[in-house]
């Protein structure tokens, strides 16, 4: 049983990811600026496994999220000595900014979405659900199984907080592509937890 859960859509609980960078602080982060080796390397050990989770929700192929984690990492280290970070919570957005940035463009070299406005999902109706005995890898796992165009939608809107304008701009697809893919993402995504314990679906939640 996960501790904390973030709330991502009617019925459904995403677990909150935990960070292991507790022991960053600004003050490591500015001397990461001056390049000190040492205080790079403590960044790398700290958001190495968060930048690993975030790219493992938006791409399948273990390959490409070496590459997009390392193509961040770089970025990282060339790029933040030209900005200001004027705490921790603003760096770590920051690069995972720039983790999604990396898996999106390899996404958008597939060319999912023109794809996936045609593909159907079966209409599924279920009472609300609390996800109490799933543990976050769990849910990570389902949510890597949708098809990429659901997945990314649902990763950039649930998670990252974009709106669909935004999402749509990123993708280069309409707003009722980003808001479809969107709807029918929660559907298989509850319908695939449901099939991993038929019992999810007998749970109720009251708004």
């Amino acid at each position: 049983m996960f501790h904390q859960a973030t709330f991502c859509a009617p019925g459904f609980f995403l677990p909150r990811e935990h960070s292991q960078a507790t022991l960053i602080t600004l003050s490591i982060i500015h001397q990461a600026q001056q390049r000190d080796v040492c205080s790079q390397r403590k960044l790398f050990d700290a958001y190495g496994k968060v930048l690993h989770r975030t790219a493992r929700r938006y791409l399948s192929d273990k390959g490409k999220v070496e590459d997009s984690v390392s193509n961040a990492i770089f970025i990282m280290l060339e790029k933040m000595g030209r900005c200001e970070f004027e705490s921790v919570g603003t760096f770590e957005s920051w690069i995972k900014r720039i983790v999604v940035n990396e898996c999106l463009a390899i996404i958008k070299r597939g060319k999912p979405f023109k794809m996936l406005e045609e593909l159907e999902v079966e209409s599924y109706q279920l009472d609300e659900i609390i996800i109490d005995n799933l543990t976050a890898e769990s849910i990570m796992e389902v949510i890597a199984g949708l098809p990429v165009g659901y997945r990314t939608v649902f990763n950039l809107y649930e998670i990252e907080g974009y709106s669909h304008s935004e999402i749509s701009d990123m993708l280069g697809i309409s707003l009722g592509t980003s808001k479809s893919q969107l709807s029918k993402a929660k559907v298989m995504l509850q319908k695939r937890i449901i099939d991993l314990d038929p019992s999810y679906e007998k749970r109720r939640l009251v708004l």
